[in-house]
This record gives C-alpha cells, structure tokens and sequence, in this order.
C-alpha cells in the first residue's frame, strides 16, 4: 500500500518536494474518524508516547511522596531542548528522590536547542546527562523505581521492573500486544516496542477522555496533561512546535513528537485520539501534518487560527531571509 502525499514543499509556485505519510483519527472505542494510508502496519512510536511511560510516576506514588511539582512532571513527558530550565528541572526531581544525575543511563548529547549549545559551548563546558532530551523522563524513571522499592540500576533494560510496567501500560492504553520481536531500542536506551498508528490513536483518545480506564488511571492522565497544559515550556522549548501549539490552546490539545516524523496527540473535548507518521522520518512534515489537523478538527478563536496557521502554513526563507517556498497541507489532509 503506498501512503498518500501529506504534505507538499513550494519553491515559488512550484510543488518541489512531498512528504508521504498514514495518520488515523479515531475515538476511544477506536470507531474511524479519518484514517490515511496504512495504519495497521506497526511503527516506532520513540518519544511520542512519553506521557504512557510517565505513567508509573504516578501510580507508583512517588509523584506525591517526593512532591513533584507540575513543571517537574512536564518535564518527565518531555523531548526537551536541553535548556537551562531543563537540565536544572531534571536534577531537582532526581535530588527530590535522594538520587544524583550519574543515575542516568540515558547518555549525554549537545543540547538540542542552538541557543543553548551555543552557550554551554561559550563557557567550554561539555553536555551532561542533563542535557539529553529525555533527562526528564528518566529522572522520573529513576523517582518511580524508588518509589517502587527497587533499584533503579539497569533502569533501561526491558527485564527491569520499571520497563515491565512501562511495558504493561502501553499494552492496555493501545490494546495491542508488545513482542520482543517488535521490541527495538530508543536513542536514549530505553526498549521502544513497534506498533499500529490505529492502536496508538485510539490509546491517544483513551487519555484524552479517560474512557476505559480505571478512574484512578483517568485521574493520572488528567494530571500530566495539565501539567503540560501548565508548563508546555517544559516539555520541549524555546520556538518548538509542542510549546507553541500547547502556549496557543492550551488544554484544548496534547501534542507530542517522536522520533523518524511521528507524532501523536489527543483533543479531549472532541474525544479524539491522532496518531501520525511521516514515511520518511521527516519532522518538519510531521509538524504541519499535525497543525492541519488541528485545523480541521478543533474549531478555533482567530487568535487561536492565526498561531495554528503559521504552523501549518510555514515560510520557506533563503539565507537572505527572502520569501522563496511554502509547506502546506496536501489535498488529502487539508480542511475538507
């Protein structure tokens, strides 16, 4: 099955490049309000699926026994920038619990804002585990293991008791079975398990809505999306598509990007769950694939309208800074 062309690249008025993709926007019984392309073919969710993984935070109690707050949680939902507020946010929630940043295993990276690794270059410092993407949420990885009287050491092991619960709740949120032969590591060493954007769109729309689960469950989705609600700085930075989608909506929406141009999300008032992948691992195009629909499905206030357009309509500049192409949404994604 070939994927439909969901985004299209301009050069003047000339379509220069395409983005195919699949997508499915379904509710939380997993009826089909939009599906395109194959979506029963498992993918690799990476990142996009960070607010299941936090779940354990939560429900271990250690949310509460080591008083995290709601930057804290955002940030363990995080595929952050690695900004100052990060790396500070991630070693207060590992000190909250006892711990140091060495009890990381996630490796340490450049920070993924310019910005910011131009200015920890400045200063001759090397990155931390702190600055890694995922900082956030291994510090909560660390805090629930703790939480959970366990030791957190070899964390990011699928036999480790912390991925088995990880693991647990991915296969109850998307109802689909996580086999080790599915089973592949993410870069920052966590297991990733491969599976269908119908699945994770309809584990999308549960989280939204809270529909099947427990109401003890329910209440711990409702919590981390309002802390991202509340903080969206935390979960990525500085001009990142999440922040500035989630600083515009606000609880309306819960985006989150994943690796290889994924992304999924929720729309809690609409009950709907999107899970999307660009087929060739191309972000920008996840990007404006997931503004479009928003565009399509969320009713929006002009001010709302004005910030979601300039995500799904973005300029193309030379080094000039001279207008020279679009990306938009493609005939098939586009507001019907």
């Amino acid at each position: 099955m070939t994927d439909p062309v969901l985004v299209e690249v301009t050069r003047g008025d000339v379509v220069e490049s395409v983005h195919h993709g699949a997508l499915a926007v379904v509710d939380a019984d997993g009826a089909e309000v939009l599906v395109l392309g194959d979506v029963d073919r498992p993918v690799f969710p990476r990142s996009a699926v960070k607010v299941i993984q936090a779940l354990p935070l939560i429900e271990s109690g250690a949310a509460d026994r080591y008083g995290l707050t709601d930057d804290e949680l955002s940030l363990a939902c995080a595929s952050h920038s690695g900004e100052p507020r990060h790396a500070e946010t991630a070693a207060r929630m590992l000190a909250r619990a006892g711990r140091e940043p060495a009890c990381l295993e996630c490796g340490a990276h450049w920070p993924m804002g310019q910005e910011a690794a131009r200015a920890l270059a400045r200063t001759g410092a090397e990155p931390t585990v702190l600055h890694n993407n995922c900082s956030g949420k291994h510090a909560g990885f660390i805090c629930a293991a703790c939480a959970m009287d366990v030791d957190p050491a070899g964390y990011i092991e699928p036999g480790h008791a912390l991925q088995r619960e990880v693991k647990a709740a991915m296969e109850a949120l998307t109802g689909f079975a996580h086999r080790d032969e599915l089973r592949g590591t993410d870069g920052c060493s966590i297991p990733t398990y491969a599976v269908p954007l119908r699945a994770l769109a309809r584990a999308f729309a549960r989280i939204g809505t809270g529909t099947g689960l427990t109401r003890e469950r329910a209440a711990a989705f409702a919590r981390l999306r309002a802390a991202v609600a509340a903080h969206p700085f935390m979960v990525a930075g500085t001009g990142r598509f999440d922040t500035i989608l989630m600083e515009a909506l606000g609880a309306r929406a819960f985006v989150k990007v994943g690796a290889e141009g994924v992304y999924c999300a929720t729309f809690p008032e609409l009950g709907l769950g999107i899970a999307l992948k660009c087929d060739d691992g191309a972000a920008r195009a996840a990007e404006v694939a997931m503004a479009a629909l928003v565009e399509r499905f969320l009713p929006l206030s002009a001010q709302e309208a004005e910030a979601v357009a300039a995500l799904s309509r973005p300029q193309m500049r030379n080094w000039n800074g001279r207008l020279v192409g679009t990306m938009r949404p493609a005939a098939a994604l586009a507001s019907g």
